[in-house]
Formats: C-alpha cells, structure tokens, sequence
C-alpha cells in the first residue's frame, strides 16, 4: 500500500471498524468530474440569498482560492505578454505541443495533444486540437485579462478525435517527428499513434475504439505515468508497478524518414492495407531494467545518448541506467527525497544535470558526477517553493539554467538556478531561484509542456476537481519578456519608454 492509500484508509471511518475498506484512488489519479453547469447557482437564488452548491458558506479554502484567483486576474496585463484561457469539460491529465503548421504576421499556427478522462458516459479520448499562439507584444494587455473561466478560447480548436481504449495519462511526442505520438493507459502496453493517418472519430458511447499503429509490449504490470521519447533516436521508455524500466526501438516500423517533421506519411509499417488490418502490429523490448523497489513513477533519456537514461519512484529512488552495459542500474541513489518521487527531467543543454520533484513538495537539482554521499542524494540545491507534492518538472528549452514546476497546490513556478549562487537577500520574500509564478489555475496543475517553436511559451492543464466540481483547464501563456530578460536590458528600455512619455507630456 502507497502513503496515498494509507492515508486514505486511516481517514475512512470503515477503517477503525474493521470493515472492509474500499481501495483508494490509483496514485496521482481519481474518478473524473464533468464539468456541471446545474451546480451553479440560478440568478434567483442568488438574489434570494440561495445555497452555493450544498452549503451556505464557502470553506475557507474555496474563500483563498477564489481571492487568490481574483488577485492573479488583476495582474494578469502586467505579468503576461500573452494568455488564453480554455474550459474543458472533461480533465486532462496530459497536455504537449506537436509540430508547427505555419506562421503568419501576428500569430503561429501549432498542433496540440490533449486527453478527456471521462467517467466512462462518453469513451476517453486523445484529442489534437490547432492552436493559433499569438506572437509576442502582439496581445493588446486589456484584451488577455477579459476571458470568461466558462468558456473554450477561439484560439484553440478542436481538430481530429481519437477513440483511446483507456484513460489517457500521459502523452509524449516522438522528437524526430511530433506527429508520431506515444501514450499510457492503465494496461502495461505503450501504444504508438500517427495522428496525421488516424481517422477522425465521434465519441459516443459504444463508439469501437481507435486502433494504434503500434503496440509496445514488455511490462508485467499496469505502466501508467512514466514514459519518454528519446531526442535522439526512436526509441521509447517506460517505467510501471511491475517495478521496472523498459526500453524499445521502434526503427524497424519506420518507413519514412523520422527527421522528415513535414512527412506526411505514416513512418509505422502497414501490416495490410489500410482497411483490412484486424489487429496493431507489436513489438518487444530492447531491455528490461530492474532496480526500483516500487512503482516507477518517471524517466527520462539522456539528451546526448540514447543508450542512458534515467528514472524515479515510490521507492525514492533515483536511478541511472546505460543499456550498453547491462540490466541492472549505474548508479542508484537511495534517498534522493524525503517521500516518493514523482517526476524527472535531464537538461538537454547540460547532460550532467538532473531535476526531480517529489510528493515532499520539492525539487531537486542533482549533477550526475556527484550524486551521492554515503548512499544519500547529494543535491546540488532543493528548491522549496510548493505547498504540495511535485507533480510535473522541466527544463526550459531558451534557457539552460531555466526550469518550471507545477504541483497539486496550483501553481506553477519558474525557476533559475543561476540565480541561487548570487549572495542572498534575507529580506527577499520568494524562495531563492522563484522569479515568476504563474497562479491562473484554481486546482492541481498535472502537467505542462515549454513550447520549443515559440519561446519563453507554455501550455498547462489543471485538474480542477476539488474546486469548480469538475472538468478541468487549459491555458496558454507567455509571461512578460520585462521579467526574464537580463536587468540591463529591461532598464534601458524602460528609461527609453519614460524619455518617450516626458517628451509626449511636455509637447503642447
């Protein structure tokens, strides 16, 4: 039993019966809400002093959340070069950019990945969506901060649905070419999707599902959360309850050139034509790794080899593995945080250095040269700016000192390291290294993805549940270039802007 359960079945009064306890929600997953709009009270009983929902006074955290909230908004034309704000229906609990169709004067047009997580009314689905990102000091500031929470945003556009056997929990784009995409569900299969050759579906109940283009077999057990694609070559890597890491190459189904982003053929071979294949084509594993002494929650490849990679768990442990060298792990580091790890990220423009977040509410910056001392993580710096467990890292793909990190508290912290090493302010009221947080989501920010063709970029979902009763959102943003660009800079154009009003006021 993981610390969730544990602390489920405690809290439940069947528990200290000694009846039989219901099993608590898989880790980092619930059964999801659809967003209801009979929650929200009529405009009558809010002019007759009617309940909100079942209660006649908000908690006082819904009453923090929504002042929070409030105050964010206001801040939202200073803070933002550009926001967009999307209502889902159904949650997300993944959310990565595919590749860029075009560009235009004042905006770019992106391909989006995203999931509904239903309560099985409606299929789960795997949603690709266009997505028009406004380029930057574009977005006039009045009109970023004037969006209803209720409502889709026009900027993002349903494109193509596909019918997913299973929830969605996680997505991840193949580097060399983002069409290809691969996701997780709660089986131990990983299943390879061409989104460009899936065909569009309807998602009704009793609607066969989708069929992937391939199936990558290997684990013993459910893999649910951790897996990567590698930068390099296509390879895919997964972690799951069966304790292990698995390694495969789909090379030998490639029939276009990976590289070839604009391809617009399958790079999957076809077992038949088109219409008459019955079953997806699978494939075995390159490697099985054992090491962890739990779940694996996270991996990550090494962005100089494809042969390296990394993982974590509920054994908090952090891993090293090389295929070139066997099965069993390089280096393990036993204790890397202080409860289970949830999250890990190598920073491809610094292959020694590595990030984890974990349910202790940290993040930890390790470098590969030294990771441990006497068998415990040695971590260059723990980042301590969250209120609750680490859901989500990664690093910045403009910035190599640069990384985010989203949490079940809400919010989503941008970090630089760089700025640690400089002498400390102890009056300085953020932790050291925090320098934007962006708090525009009301629940659990379950995941995020930087945006690698538009810079400084962002898209994030929030699983919001606990506080709106369901559904989730999405946003789009892209915080103020004034806030990371370097001090120098920023201070010369804001001298040259007030030279500029002076002379505009002095002028009759």
């Amino acid at each position: 039993m993981d610390s969730d359960e544990a602390a489920a079945a405690a809290a439940s009064p069947q528990a200290s019966g000694g009846t039989v306890v219901t099993p608590a929600p898989k880790k980092r997953g619930r059964k999801p809400k659809i967003k209801d709009d009979s929650q929200t009270p009529s405009s009558s009983q809010q002019q007759s002093g009617g309940k909100m929902k079942e209660s006649g006074k908000k908690t006082k955290q819904e009453q923090s959340v929504d002042e929070k909230y409030t105050q964010w908004k206001g801040l939202v034309p200073i803070l933002y070069d550009w926001l967009a704000n999307h209502n889902l229906v159904w949650p997300s609990l993944s959310c990565r950019w595919g590749p860029q169709l075009d560009q235009a004067t004042y905006k770019n047009r992106q391909r989006l990945y995203l999931s509904e997580q239903t309560d099985g009314s409606v299929p789960n689905t795997l949603v690709i969506a266009n997505c028009e990102v406004v380029k930057p000091r574009v977005a006039a500031a009045e009109h970023i901060s004037q969006f209803n929470e209720e409502a889709r945003s026009p900027f993002v556009k349903k494109y193509k649905t596909i019918i997913h056997p299973g929830e969605v929990n996680r997505i991840r784009e193949l580097p060399q070419n983002s069409k290809i995409i691969a996701t997780h569900t709660d089986s131990p299969d990983v299943l390879i999707w061409d989104v460009e050759t899936q065909p569009n579906r309807h998602a009704v109940l009793g609607a066969a599902t989708s069929r992937p283009d391939l199936i990558l077999t290997g684990h013993q057990d459910n893999a649910e959360f951790a897996l990567a694609m590698c930068p390099t070559e296509p390879f895919v890597l997964s972690g799951g309850k069966d304790k292990s890491v698995v390694l495969w190459s789909i090379q030998d189904h490639i029939t276009t050139a990976g590289t070839d982003s604009k391809s617009s053929g399958s790079i999957i071979k076809q077992t038949g034509e088109g219409g008459d294949k019955t079953e997806s084509p699978s494939v075995g594993p390159r490697g099985v790794y054992h090491g962890h002494d739990d779940t694996v929650e996270d991996v990550a490849f090494s962005p100089t080899s494809a042969q390296e990679f990394c993982s974590v768990g509920d054994d908090s442990c952090l891993i090293l593995w090389d295929a070139r060298t066997g099965t069993s792990p390089v280096t393990k580091v036993e204790k890397a945080h202080d409860a289970d790890l949830h999250c890990v990220d190598w920073n491809p423009h610094d292959d020694n250095l590595i990030l984890t977040g974990s349910a202790d509410n940290t993040v930890r910056l390790y470098d590969r040269r030294n990771l441990t001392s006497n068998g415990v993580g040695t971590p260059i710096y723990t980042f301590e700016g969250h209120k609750a467990a680490v859901l989500c890292v990664q690093w910045c793909p403009d910035k190599s000192s640069v990384f985010g990190s989203s949490a079940e508290d809400g919010l989503l912290n941008i970090w630089d390291y760089d700025r640690v090493s400089k002498k400390p302010d102890r009056a300085a009221k953020s932790p050291a290294g925090l320098f934007f947080q962006h708090a525009g989501h009301r629940d659990k920010v379950v995941d995020f993805h930087w945006n690698a063709a538009d810079p400084w970029t962002i898209v994030s979902v929030s699983d919001d549940c606990e506080t709106t009763g369901g559904g989730g959102t999405l946003q789009i943003w892209r915080m103020s270039d004034l806030i990371y660009r370097p001090e120098e800079e920023v201070l010369a154009e804001l001298e040259k802007f007030k030279s500029h009003v002076m002379t505009c006021a002095s002028k009759p």
